[in-house]
């Protein structure tokens, strides 16, 4: 009670005749901050779109145009938020020193975001992939990469389904990239019984890689013999095709296999199982 008696009641009279003016002054600024947020947001926009368009006249690599439009994203938002906080009065230089003095604390607790965020760039350097490629991780994860972001790459499966992989698991683990190359080996495997001619059968085989127009008659065309089974004899058939090419040329080749077999009169046998009863 003491404390209040104390006070010089001029001064509280000072202060409510102010408030008014103070408390419009302040929604002013907010209402201001709130304009410049959004004229910002569309600033971000534009520059973004400039900075694309830029880059793809230089013939940047599309992988390399969505990292870079993805890290100056963020970095704009960044900005733009410094600049508002300063606006409402908010020192810049106190800002910076707080970030500063949090930095290893975040650090600490976004080492993942870290590691995504130097995977990406080790990615856009080092190129094991781009934009297009369909690849497989050491997860067994695979798709035609649709997308490499600052933190994450995302796939897309033959049935459409999206997969998101962190960019530091991609560059410290094992990719297979399976569409870097311009044409791709096949193999296809095929059984037939222990009566047959295996001679005769390979004749039959290797003509009908020969027949097929998709198949490269410049590459090695060879059938062989796999393995001796409980119940076949199992052949590979093997040549090569255009990357574009690989499993129309693995499904056609199946059928045609089949075929072939059929019309030589070489049999594909079942799998069997002898058994026996003792008296």
């Amino acid at each position: 009670m003491e404390e209040f008696e104390n006070v010089n009641p001029g001064v509280i009279e000072k202060f409510l005749d102010e408030l008014p003016d103070k408390a419009f002054h302040l929604g002013l600024r907010i209402v201001l901050a709130i304009l410049v947020l959004l004229i910002g947001m569309q600033l971000i926009k534009l520059i973004r779109k400039i900075l694309k368009k830029a880059l793809y006249r230089s013939h940047v690599d599309e992988s390399a145009v969505h990292f870079i439009d993805s890290f100056s994203k963020y970095a704009l938002y960044f900005l733009l938020i410094i600049f508002i906080a300063s606006w409402l009065g908010v020192d810049a230089a106190s800002i910076i020193a707080i970030l500063g003095s949090v930095s290893v604390a975040i650090g600490l607790a976004l080492q993942g975001s870290l590691s995504n965020f130097a995977g990406g760039v080790l990615i856009l350097i080092l190129k094991p992939f781009v934009l297009g490629d369909y690849i497989r991780d050491g997860a067994g994860n695979e798709g035609i990469v649709s997308g490499i972001d600052v933190f994450y790459t995302q796939l897309t499966t033959f049935d459409n389904k999206i997969i998101v992989l962190p960019n530091g698991t991609l560059a410290n683990g094992c990719i297979t990239n399976y569409t870097r190359c311009s044409k791709r080996r096949f193999d296809v495997k095929v059984s037939i019984a222990y009566k047959e001619d295996i001679r005769h059968a390979k004749e039959v085989l290797l003509a009908v890689l020969k027949e097929d127009e998709g198949i490269l008659k410049n590459e090695e065309m060879v059938v062989l013999v796999d393995s001796l089974g409980d119940s076949s004899v199992n052949l590979i058939v093997r040549g090569w095709v255009k990357q574009e090419d690989y499993w129309p040329a693995i499904w056609r080749m199946t059928e045609k296999v089949k075929y072939a077999l059929d019309d030589a009169g070489i049999t594909i046998p079942f799998p069997q199982m002898d058994v026996h009863f003792d008296k």
